[in-house]
């Protein structure tokens, strides 16, 4: 008998599991997906196939890209730039297996006991587990915490064919660089995989259905942002609907509709990048009491528990936003509360972070939110052209933005498209939980030069106050 079984190993189950291990519970944690050993392949799609690879490869596409573009006006010459993606692939795996590794230790300092197989919900205090040989045994335990993570989302007009179609998993394993390559979807994925591929060397067009270029981020993240990647060489194409594609013999040929009609492409390779789904199908029984909605997610509380009496849902396979630090929190705040303890998640408060180059950041709200709620707002903004730390970086393009209440001045949002964004926004997050206002950050002292500066004066920009930039007239 467990005190808590955790179905999943990604990044919202295997913290989950550490947690509850260390208060004390009596944990194991399921994993279906085995690695080249034979052993259960632990740290999800995240560490596998996702946020830590693709990392990886955005890191060596960017130094290639300075290597070839950049040094000289560092004074720094180089005749000629080599470009090993094998080597490239070598190194992204080795960061892989030494961090999924590092979760087998981690298991073991902690007593959690994995266990290699397929787990179901059978009924309350009830998990079946499907072993590789097809056998079965049902484990007992007290909490059950459901953590199965999501999958690409395949369309009907692009079907993976994982040589030519391909998803986000395909994408980081390409072995040569595709003169041109086509990303159906223009969010955080398909930048993020387009940008490596295209510093890379690949003509890169991107098609998104929807009219608007980041939707989800502020006004002027989006403007700006579109302007950049434009500018990068990325052929991002708003609007147009994916309607048919074919494979052909160099290729895919794909169709797509826009306001004008019917357009034609032709690419060597085909990324879909529309976006994921829910690992919900098969993880419990139909008659178990617990239930999912249209979109697949399944439902819990606030406290992330089901309808079924201790059985819990965390990470991708429940509502909000899909990032792997919101799952890891949700594990914590469970595992916590099984424990007796009090814990709260702060959904408002979930930062989100595109790694394309420069970064994209934000956390709270955007003027958009702001204005449908009726929130009176001000706000400060400061260009990384105007700092020192991030002209001597050669890395100006970018701003801060912080918008605070009107009334009270407490921080509502921060926005950030430029160096550290994730790292920037992540101070501001800090100062957001202890409910700091604009005048607080500006009475902040930050060290000088640092690319962090730019949150300061934009914090004093509300107040009309930033040192380094004029500031608008009374």
């Amino acid at each position: 008998m467990y005190d808590v079984v955790v179905i999943g190993s990604g990044p919202a189950g295997y913290v989950s599991a550490i947690r509850a291990s260390q208060l004390g519970l009596k944990t194991a944690c399921i994993e279906k997906e085995l690695n080249n050993e034979e052993k259960p392949l632990l740290g999800g799609t995240c560490l596998n196939v996702g946020c830590i690879p693709s990392k990886a490869l955005l890191d060596s596409s960017h130094r290639y890209h300075d290597a070839k573009e950049n040094l000289k006006s560092h004074g720094i010459g180089i005749s000629k730039v080599d470009l090993d993606i094998a080597e490239m692939m070598d190194r992204k795996n080795s960061i892989v297996k030494k961090l999924t590794d590092g979760i087998s230790g981690l298991f073991i300092g902690n007593k959690v006991q994995s266990i290699s197989g397929e787990g179901k919900v059978i009924s309350e205090g009830k998990v079946e587990v499907t072993y590789a040989n097809k056998s079965t045994e049902i484990i007992e335990t007290k909490h059950i915490i459901i953590a199965t993570g999501s999958s690409p989302i395949e369309i009907g007009s692009a079907k993976f064919d994982k040589a030519n179609i391909i998803d986000s998993t395909g994408a980081l394993e390409l072995n040569k660089v595709p003169k041109t390559l086509g990303v159906i979807g223009a969010g955080v994925i398909g930048l993020e995989l387009g940008s490596v591929w295209a510093r890379l060397g690949s003509k890169v067009t991107v098609i998104e259905a929807m009219d608007d270029f980041l939707p989800m981020t502020d006004k002027d993240i989006s403007k700006e942002t579109f302007k950049e990647f434009i500018n990068q060489g990325l052929d991002i194409k708003l609007g147009c609907k994916l309607v048919a594609s074919k494979k052909t013999k160099s290729g895919v040929e794909i169709t797509y509709e826009n306001s004008e009609g019917s357009v034609d492409m032709n690419f060597d390779k085909l990324v879909v990048a529309v976006g994921r789904s829910p690992n919900s199908y098969n993880v419990f029984e139909e008659n178990s009491g617990i239930n999912i909605d249209a979109k697949g997610f399944i439902n819990v509380d606030d406290h992330c528990q089901t309808e079924l009496n201790n059985v819990w849902a965390i990470g991708d396979v429940v509502r909000g936003p899909m990032l792997a630090h919101k799952g890891s929190e949700e594990g914590i705040v469970v595992a916590e509360r099984i424990a007796g303890k009090h814990a709260e998640m702060n959904y408002d408060l979930v930062p989100s972070v595109i790694y394309t180059h420069p970064e994209i950041a934000w956390v709270g709200k955007n003027e958009k939110e702001l204005t449908e709620e009726g929130i009176d707002y001000k706000i400060g903004k400061f260009p990384c052209a105007a700092s020192g730390r991030a002209l001597a970086v050669d890395q100006s393009t970018g701003f801060v933005k912080l918008i605070s209440d009107a009334k009270t001045d407490t921080i509502l949002g921060v926005h950030v498209f430029g160096p550290s964004a994730a790292e920037i926004v992540q101070q501001a997050l800090i100062s957001m939980e202890f409910g700091a206002s604009s005048e607080d950050l500006g009475l902040t002292i930050f060290s000088h030069p640092t690319v962090s500066e730019a949150l300061h004066e934009a914090a004093l920009s509300v107040s009309n106050q930033a040192i380094h930039i004029g500031n608008r007239k009374r």
